[in-house]
């Protein structure tokens, strides 16, 4: 096989790959035992048509497709190897001549991974991070857990406020017309959450338990449903039930109900670790993130549309297992935000575009400084996965190779280090 590479734009080349008769000869022996298969003929049982016969009868011809189909994978594959490029993307494949008894040639226009320009990546200065734990950050700790403990009671007396949680029967109106999906009885909504649509909620507010009312919204411009998106409606709605959190009181024996120690004092120094621990990994992470974007800022680059478009893809299925976890649905999600698939996908996009542009980046910045991930580097890796999912590191390392996951975790191990390599020559201010 011979293969030639010649870019035509900064990121996009045109790979000429031309395959020798006897490839082409082997790939239409496979076609026809695939096709001879499938076809009836008179006198012969499926699969026992004579070669001779079945071209004289159907012509060689029809065994193109799938002989083309058989090479074209393996010989792209090979070209790309011999070439020595990055796709990033899907080629436009151009067949420009296939037949008995001679070579296969093709052109395939690929988009590559492009070359980066590397600007000032040491001794860039960040801000120094602020890790230390107030009373006020203590303070706020308390107040949240003692909001989540809080107990919820009936108000039988007054009217509703933010933050209670009401029990209502509503339906939706646009136009005097019922639309789909708006209509719910003995509905829990927490006032003030912003889980209904904007303007809902502070209506309920200050309703009375047994009251009726009606509630007049406008549904967003970037909601969901096309129908609704920007209409105006009117919400029927009753109140039955108020219950309002009655928080418990700061004291030893909130602690004790909390917690595991016998004090609120002991709490609040358990409190004050932990938030420290949590402030100085944020305090890290925040000085990495700087970093590595004041690195990615300073050099040139030019990222293909199909980058930015393949890493939206890969961070929508990370938020789609995401909120999966919280055992919500991408419709739900839809619905509850007023969001479609579109308009997620366009408010990724400039994260999806930075988290390419750095990762080319520190790729580039861990070639110019050979930085490498060693086997020890990798059987550390692997001990530390194995330790914290309870497994034994042949089992890990047997599912890592399996899965063909090695070359990713050596990748990653680079990325980390070659993150730790810019933090490490950065100045704090």
């Amino acid at each position: 096989m011979k293969a030639t590479w010649e870019k035509i734009e900064k990121n996009v080349g045109v790979l000429e790959v031309e395959v020798d008769e006897a490839q082409v000869a082997s790939a239409l022996d496979k076609a026809f035992k695939k096709v001879v298969a499938r076809v009836n003929v008179p006198g012969f049982r499926k699969g026992k048509v004579p070669r001779q016969m079945f071209e004289r009868r159907f012509g060689v011809e029809s065994l193109y497709q799938d002989a083309i189909d058989i090479i074209l994978p393996e010989a792209y594959v090979q070209a790309v190897e011999e070439a020595g490029i990055e796709p990033v993307d899907r080629p436009e494949v151009d067949i420009e001549q296939f037949a008995k008894g001679q070579p296969m040639k093709f052109k395939a226009k690929v988009v590559v991974k492009p070359e980066v320009s590397l600007g000032e990546y040491k001794g860039l200065e960040v801000a120094a991070q602020d890790s230390e734990v107030s009373d006020e950050d203590v303070a706020a700790e308390l107040s949240r857990q003692q909001q989540r403990h809080a107990e919820l009671t009936a108000v039988e007396e007054g009217a509703a406020q933010n933050g209670d949680v009401t029990v209502i029967d509503f339906e939706g109106f646009v136009n005097g017309e019922a639309f789909e999906g708006g209509k719910a009885e003995k509905y829990s909504l927490e006032l003030g959450s912003g889980s209904f649509i904007p303007g809902f909620e502070d209506q309920v507010v200050g309703m009375q338990k047994g009251e009726e009312k009606d509630i007049e919204v406008t549904f967003p411009e970037a909601y969901h449903s096309e129908e609704l998106k920007g209409k105006a409606a009117t919400f029927k709605v009753k109140l039955h039930d108020i219950k309002r959190k009655v928080l418990p009181e700061l004291d030893d024996e909130f602690a004790k109900d909390v917690s595991e120690f016998d004090t609120l004092d002991e709490y609040k120094q358990d409190i004050k670790s932990r938030l420290a621990d949590r402030k100085k990994e944020s305090a890290q992470t925040a000085l990495e993130t700087e970093v590595v974007e004041k690195a990615a800022a300073n050099a040139d680059v030019e990222i293909p549309a199909a980058m930015i478009e393949t890493e939206i893809g890969q961070m929508l299925r990370e938020f789609e297992r995401r909120i999966r976890s919280q055992g919500m649905t991408l419709d739900l999600y839809y619905q509850f935000s007023g969001q479609n698939e579109e308009a997620l996908k366009e408010q990724m996009r400039g994260d999806a575009e930075k988290r390419v542009r750095n990762n080319l980046v520190l790729e580039a910045i861990a070639k110019a400084e050979n930085i490498e991930a060693s086997d020890a580097d990798v059987d550390a890796e692997i001990q530390k996965i194995a330790d914290s999912m309870q497994r034994s590191v042949e089992e890990i390392r047997a599912v890592v190779e399996a899965n063909g996951n090695i070359e990713g975790l050596k990748q990653d191990i680079v990325a980390r280090k070659t993150v730790d390599f810019l933090v490490a020559n950065a100045k704090q201010v």
